[in-house]
């Protein structure tokens, strides 16, 4: 089964290196990991798309959440989320097929962000199938290149926001680089 795991971290180097040696030296499959910072800017939050069943599942929060820069682990199983990924696809584009791929992006609700003699660059954002899809519709006018950022999350209005694995407190205000660098966000 497909998850989503939001994990906010202490913003600083060397934590997504921590966290990506920590899915492989488990054995865990990243599907999609993305790293952004939040708004305040001490925090970055990642988000990681894993398929495994809910065993693993588990295991994963509980690896993610004994890592020291990781201040809250939380999945979105049981809970309404928006989720969205960005595309940047460069197709072949001669000026007789022009109208035709402004049409299906414009329908899709793509946008072109670049034109040049035989080439569109066109954005896309949305969820992954639906990605899936118009890059689908695009494959017979010939991709030249394809660039995905991977799935980021939130949770839809108040609601719970998945399971969440505590964290003792003073676990959450240790660093990589010191043992008492940054303090929790507020709640």
């Amino acid at each position: 089964m497909r998850h989503v795991i939001s994990a906010l971290v202490i913003n600083e180097p060397g934590v997504l290196a921590n966290v990506a040696n920590m899915f492989s030296a488990r054995g865990f499959n990243i599907d999609s990991l993305v790293v952004g910072r939040t708004e305040d800017p001490q925090y970055s939050r990642m988000t990681i798309v894993v398929v495994a069943d809910d065993n693993t599942l588990d295991q994963v929060r509980k690896q993610l959440a004994k890592l020291v820069p990781v201040v809250d682990v939380r999945d979105f199983k049981n809970a309404a989320f928006v989720e969205r990924d960005l595309a940047l696809i460069t197709v072949n584009a001669s000026a007789e097929k022009r109208g035709e791929i402004l049409d299906l992006t414009q329908m899709s609700g793509g946008k072109v962000v670049d034109v040049a003699p035989e080439t569109m660059m066109i954005e896309m954002t949305g969820g992954e199938e639906e990605l899936d899809r118009f890059v689908d519709l695009l494959r017979p006018y010939g991709i030249r290149e394809l660039a995905r950022t991977g799935a980021i999350g939130q949770p839809r209005g108040v609601q719970p926001t998945g399971s969440s694995v505590a964290l003792p407190s003073a676990k959450r205000t240790r660093s990589l680089n010191a043992p008492a660098a940054a303090a929790l966000p507020p709640s």
